[in-house]
């Protein structure tokens, strides 16, 4: 029977530590053999190892996954997985976390009928719950900026020498790479502080910049 029992991983990223899954599939008798992770996001299914395990499936196969939301990032796709897997295939299907959605249990048309309906609600629930957390996040990210938190790579601080410098390149005192080493920044970045020291300058001087 072993042959036949196949257990599913995914952790989100790959700092992730998937060791709580890998033990409850153990407990399972889920053969080291036949268990397949991925260690990446749910966004989309281009996940090699979900795709090797649903061609190693067969009618009567049994799966484990831990949770619902192992199987899609959203309502829609695990839906369809679970109809993929269960209808199309002929594997039995038994979420750890949730024993009413084992379709070992009940095969008759009242038993279908209940794991269909826990499925729908379940994938509801964890679609809405990635929603909620994705919306903690952007408000989380806004009250952040609205303290004036700075978000991507930190600007770049500007010499104190950095006008003598300038002076000294555009007097050809300083070749080009000189420059850029003695400012320690790259191209744009010192074009682009040249530019703003420039009409700094002329708005000093009582000209437009």
């Amino acid at each position: 029977m072993s042959e036949k029992i196949y257990g599913y991983i995914r952790v989100s990223s790959t700092d992730q530590n998937e060791d709580r899954q890998r033990q409850a599939m153990l407990a399972h008798a889920v053969p080291e053999d036949h268990l397949f992770m991925d260690k990446q996001s749910g966004r989309d299914f281009n996940r090699p190892q979900y795709k090797r395990l649903v061609r190693q499936l067969k009618p009567g196969s049994l799966l484990y996954i831990v949770s619902i939301d192992r199987l899609g990032r959203n309502y829609e796709e695990i839906q369809e997985q679970w109809r993929i897997l269960t209808k199309e295939i002929g594997v039995d299907l038994c979420v750890l976390d949730m024993p009413m959605l084992d379709t070992r249990r009940g095969k008759d048309l009242m038993g279908t009928f209940i794991a269909d309906l826990v499925l729908q609600i379940l994938s509801f629930v964890a679609e809405n719950e990635r929603e909620n957390i994705k919306k903690r996040q952007e408000q989380g990210i806004a009250a952040a900026k609205a303290r004036g938190v700075r978000f991507g790579r930190p600007v770049l601080a500007q010499p104190e020498n950095f006008s003598r410098i300038v002076t000294a390149w555009e007097h050809k005192q300083l070749s080009f790479s000189q420059a850029l080493r003695e400012s320690g920044m790259s191209e744009a970045t010192f074009y682009r502080r040249v530019r703003e020291l420039r009409q700094l300058k002329k708005a000093l001087s009582g000209r437009e910049p």
